[in-house]
């Protein structure tokens, strides 16, 4: 059965296809055709992936070629012209800025949407809230075992598990939550936001931080599957909380500014004219790439989302 997305993006195609652009232009690329190198935060591969397959479909002649990387590497490539656009959930540093001024290139940063970094557990871990307190002493040392936030938990030592040392999953938990200081010897890392998840649904201890996009979409069957083998936890930044303070990352809570661990993400162009990379990124800010993110599950930057309470 096709999802929403899927069903959205095949009825765009459906009607837009024939805006393809004329291979023949004079330049090697336009804004809908030619070749460009790009690369996304691989927290965000799911987001980024249904945007370039929509953007593919709408225009034949366009050739994006799409690399996941950590956030390290997705500087790197920006900054020593490998790639045209990255996506990232950061802006340029003032050093970064610097060297481009010194190169004379103005890179266009364009925000796309609001994300989230989701906490998971195993199925059979019977604790799913957790205080953002709570959090930083996980992460600074301070609180190593589960029965230190749950006296009746019969699990032992807490092994909290991350997608790569470079990501900016750890750059965002380590800038927000600890000043900048490094995590103790039980945080660790594995390689990709998939074998996040894989940890966490072999191992009863474990604690996982992945890119929210990953979980968002409860009409992907992929998404589906995922949360059927693990549990996400609800979070909270209230001192003394009620239980119903804990919320989860769902859409509403990120719009209403509720839930604590959220990012912005963002699209850097150092195209520098209106060639294929531009033509991407005005894709995705605009109204067609919007409703993908906010079919996603994650919050556009600049279409509004509809919040209906229910009693």
């Amino acid at each position: 059965m096709q999802t929403k997305l899927q069903f959205y993006i095949f009825s765009i195609a459906a009607l837009l296809f024939s805006c393809n652009s004329n291979p023949n232009a004079p330049f090697n690329d336009t804004p809908t055709s030619g070749k460009v190198a790009i690369a996304a935060d691989e927290t965000l591969s799911p987001l980024v992936q249904a945007e370039l397959d929509t953007f593919h479909g709408l225009y034949r002649y366009a050739n994006v070629n799409l690399s996941y990387k950590q956030e390290t590497e997705l500087f790197k490539a920006l900054v020593n012209d490998s790639v045209k656009v990255i996506i990232a959930s950061r802006r340029l540093r003032t050093d970064e800025e610097a060297y481009f001024k010194s190169r004379h290139l103005i890179p266009v940063t364009t925000k796309i949407a609001i994300d989230a970094l989701a906490l998971i557990v195993n199925r059979e871990n019977s604790d799913s809230l957790l205080m953002i307190s709570q959090l930083k002493d996980i992460l600074s040392g301070k609180t190593n075992s589960w029965q230190q936030i749950s006296p009746a938990s019969k699990l032992n030592d807490i092994a909290f598990v991350f997608d790569n040392k470079g990501s900016s999953t750890v750059r965002f938990l380590q800038d927000s939550l600890l000043n900048g200081n490094p995590f103790p010897a039980n945080c660790f890392a594995v390689n990709t936001n998939k074998e996040v998840l894989e940890y966490v649904e072999k191992n009863k201890n474990a604690i996982g931080v992945i890119g929210l996009s990953w979980i968002s979409d409860h009409d992907d069957s992929r998404v589906i599957d995922f949360l059927s083998r693990i549990k996400v936890m609800a979070l909270t930044d209230k001192a003394n909380p009620i239980p119903e303070d804990y919320v989860k990352p769902y859409q509403a809570y990120v719009a209403l500014k509720q839930y604590p661990l959220t990012r912005e993400v963002y699209m850097i162009n150092r195209e520098g004219r209106a060639g294929l990379g531009t033509g991407f990124v005005s894709f995705v800010a605009g109204d067609a790439g919007q409703r993908i993110i906010r079919l996603s599950g994650l919050l556009p930057a600049t279409m509004p989302v509809r919040i209906i309470n229910t009693n």
